[in-house]
């Protein structure tokens, strides 16, 4: 008979501590948006308490597993298919379009790794090119792309009234000329 080797109880303690740490900080910030989102879509579900719990019970014991690539994601996906398993086994049919997440409702804000090495190596790529050009041409460069962005800036800020009757266009944004303006 093999015995397995045990753990010092300090490694289970930190081991413990780390999954409590990883739970409260990756899975538990969910716990409001995962709620409202089941509301709507599942609102036959008397339970969405246990089914709360019981979706973080599967993304716990699927993190045992291995690693989680997006726990929002998984979370999201592990709730809508225990809610229609829910809904199964009472009998319910499920409305039309719950069969798929959108994913933009449950994408991670947070960029990954990869794609925040790459866009600070291509801004230093471009702040290198920059600075290789002549004094007077940087100069023109940067306050071109000043004027530009404070252009799309004020756009979007103050957007400007839709023209209607009795408040026509402007002459300048015409595009023929305003046969009412007599010019001189």
């Amino acid at each position: 008979m093999r015995r397995r080797p045990t753990q010092a109880p300090s490694a289970v303690k930190m081991s413990e501590c780390e999954n409590n740490r990883w739970f409260s900080q990756e899975v538990q910030p969910h716990e409001s948006a995962l709620r409202c989102w089941l509301g709507p879509r599942f609102p036959s579900l008397t339970d969405r308490d246990d089914l709360v719990q019981e979706s973080f019970l599967r993304v716990i014991q699927a993190r045992a597993a291995g690693p989680i690539a997006n726990v929002r994601a998984f979370l999201f996906a592990t709730a809508r298919n225990l809610a229609l398993n829910h809904l199964r086994h009472r009998g319910y049919r499920h409305p039309e379009g719950l069969g798929e997440i959108d994913p933009s409702s449950v994408i991670d804000e947070r960029a990954d790794t990869s794609e925040a090495v790459a866009r600070q190596q291509e801004l230093e790529l471009l702040h290198e090119s920059i600075q290789s050009l002549p004094e007077r041409c940087r100069q023109v460069f940067t306050l071109q792309r000043c004027v530009e962005f404070f252009r799309e800036h004020d756009a979007l800020a103050a957007p400007q009234p839709r023209p209607t009757p009795a408040r026509p266009a402007p002459a300048s944004v015409l595009p023929f000329p305003n046969p009412e303006v007599h010019h001189a």
